[in-house]
């Protein structure tokens, strides 16, 4: 019973019958008191059924409209749910409805226009992502192709040339022919080493569920052994690192180590990474030949990146070298978890 009166139209229903028997009854306890008189008790079979009949009918008429309204409210409300958001309810002449509907198609214009306006973001966001997906990869082929070009390319002219002249030398000269020799093992070798520094600049990094200390004291020794360097690290990280951070440090790292294989000629080489409380200081030494001041301000591709990879993060890098004396890169970022936390508290 309940159940029932809690739809609308059986509630009104419900209520039109009430008044029906009620009506019933004030008329029969009229005839009682003899204020309403009725010759044939008969005829009040007739008065009741009819009153309760008559209060139904129009009840349920009644009922019936008023549901047709909710029921239109209610299955609108259903389309925009499942995200038809140009469904408008039409216009009626019922007061009571008729503020209800317009709000309705005010709030539904309301939130088409803002899903429009979401979705042309999200498809400019497409399409900015995949420019800039396109740009990084055409800037990567480029430094390839420069890396390629003043390294391994040169590197590879060179065996060829030497091997080019080798038969006539030992033809002529066969006692140039082993100094020859060594010229393009040490060439070959070289080239190799170059080329191995690409290849590990290609594989991506693995920081997935990994701390950068963990990252760096698995990568950093197997990139020296596979270089033929020594390597000598240190770190000093409290883990209060962002992903961020760790990234572009890594990133920057791998950079560094590229360079010194592919241009310093050194055997040694110093990494050291430390954190304290309101910065994190990069240090990565060799022991190779240098470069003067000049072409340090020239700059080469590795050296820029870096210093854009530091100043992202708001930090500085600082390239010490002098020929003959190796290099020195020092990279500074600072860390501001104490501004942070006074921003949520």
């Amino acid at each position: 019973m309940m159940k029932v009166l809690k739809s609308t139209k059986w509630e009104l229903l419900f209520y039109f019958l009430l008044t029906g028997v009620l009506t019933a009854g004030v008329l029969y306890a009229g005839n009682t008191t003899d204020y309403i008189v009725v010759s044939d008790p008969r005829v009040w079979i007739y008065y009741v059924a009819g009153i309760v009949i008559f209060t139904v009918v129009i009840g349920y008429i009644a009922g019936q409209r008023i549901q047709r309204r909710l029921d239109l409210l209610h299955l609108s409300m259903l389309q925009v749910a499942k995200g038809n958001l140009s469904v408008r309810i039409p216009e009626t002449t019922d007061m009571t409805f008729a503020g209800i509907y317009g709000e309705f198609n005010r709030m539904t214009e309301a939130v088409e226009k803002k899903m429009h306006l979401l979705q042309v973001l999200g498809e400019q966001e497409v399409t900015n992502k995949e420019q800039a997906a396109e740009k990084a990869v055409l800037e990567e082929r480029r430094r390839l192709a420069r890396d390629l070009h003043d390294t391994v390319s040169q590197q590879l002219f060179a065996v060829h040339m030497a091997a080019s002249s080798l038969p006539k030398i030992l033809e002529s000269r066969p006692e140039q022919g082993g100094k020859v020799m060594d010229q393009l093992i040490q060439m070959s070798n070289t080239a190799q080493k170059q080329m191995r520094a690409l290849i590990a600049q290609l594989r991506p990094m693995e920081l997935v569920d990994k701390s950068l200390s963990q990252a760096l004291d698995q990568w950093f020794p197997d990139y020296c052994r596979q270089n033929g360097l020594k390597g000598v690290i240190d770190l000093d990280l409290k883990g209060q690192l962002s992903e961020a951070i760790e990234h572009q440090l890594f990133l920057i790292i791998q950079e560094a180590m590229a360079n010194i294989v592919k241009h310093s000629g050194a055997k040694l080489v110093s990494l050291a990474l430390q954190e304290s409380k309101r910065q994190v200081a990069l240090s990565v030494s060799d022991d190779g030949q240098g470069f003067s001041s000049t072409v340090q301000k020239q700059g080469s591709y590795g050296l820029s990146t870096m210093r854009e990879r530091a100043e992202k993060l708001g930090g500085t890098a600082e390239i010490i070298s002098k020929p003959g004396a190796g290099t020195t890169i020092r990279i500074h970022i600072p860390k501001f978890e104490d501004v942070r936390k006074g921003e949520e508290s």
